[in-house]
């Protein structure tokens, strides 16, 4: 049998020595691996908390972002839908006024056919003679001439006379003296247009009482307007 030979005591000495001084350095490896995973596990928890909350706040951001966007989405939605609306008002009164005008328009029109056979009637050298009264009360003068169409020169030089009379017999014309004459001048005539009546003009024509049938009736329509636009259109 093989017989091994006993070790020196140098050799014993040496392997405890070294056993002994490996115990320190392993202590400190393991506590430097210790703190290394601890400090890793620090970091870790660390990253994900900081993650976690930056997370939190991109989506809070994002949803007050989405909030922000959906309101004033929801104001500019309310604001056209406003705008349009108005316009939509606005465009039916547009269209309801014209509806109006228009049919204003047409009863004038109408007005102004009618006056037409009053030119035509009977009555119209009636009708002149009165207009010539009423014109010599407005205008007061002394020295008046008296325009018309030319188709209504005969009827108003047949009742000039009367018209006088009976303008000097009025109270408000007593103790007035008046000339008046028919002006028969191309130029002067009243427009065939016209739908009748006289023009009265004094002080070299710088003063005019316009008493023609056309002026007549814009003086009543614009008087008589109210009651016209209340019969028509007060249940519009």
């Amino acid at each position: 049998p093989v017989r091994r030979s006993p070790l020196p005591p140098s050799a014993t000495c040496t392997a405890t020595v070294a056993m002994s001084s490996s115990q320190p350095i392993q202590q400190m490896t393991n506590f430097i691996m210790q703190e290394a995973h601890e400090k890793v596990n620090e970091i870790r928890v660390k990253t994900e908390h900081d993650f976690n909350l930056e997370k939190q706040m991109l989506e809070h951001n994002g949803k007050l972002r989405i909030q922000e966007e959906m309101k004033q989405r929801r104001k500019d939605f309310a604001v056209r839908q406003r705008v349009e609306t108005s316009s939509a008002e606005g465009a039916a009164r547009l269209r309801k006024m014209k509806a109006r005008n228009d049919m204003l328009l047409e009863l004038q029109a109408d007005a102004k056919a009618a006056l037409v056979q009053v030119g035509n009637s009977p009555k119209y050298s009636a009708v002149l003679k009165n207009l010539i009264v009423q014109g010599l009360l407005r205008i007061c003068e002394e020295d008046v001439e008296v325009r018309c169409r030319s188709c209504d020169v005969s009827k108003v030089k047949g009742v000039l006379s009367e018209a006088v009379a009976a303008y000097r017999a009025l109270p408000a014309a007593a103790g007035r003296r008046v000339n008046v004459t028919v002006n028969e001048a191309p130029g002067k005539m009243l427009p065939e247009s016209s739908s009748g009546g006289v023009l009265l003009t004094a002080v070299g024509g710088r003063v005019i009482c316009d008493n023609t049938l056309d002026a007549r009736l814009g003086i009543a329509y614009e008087q008589t307007l109210p009651a016209i636009r209340r019969d028509l259109f007060a249940r519009a």
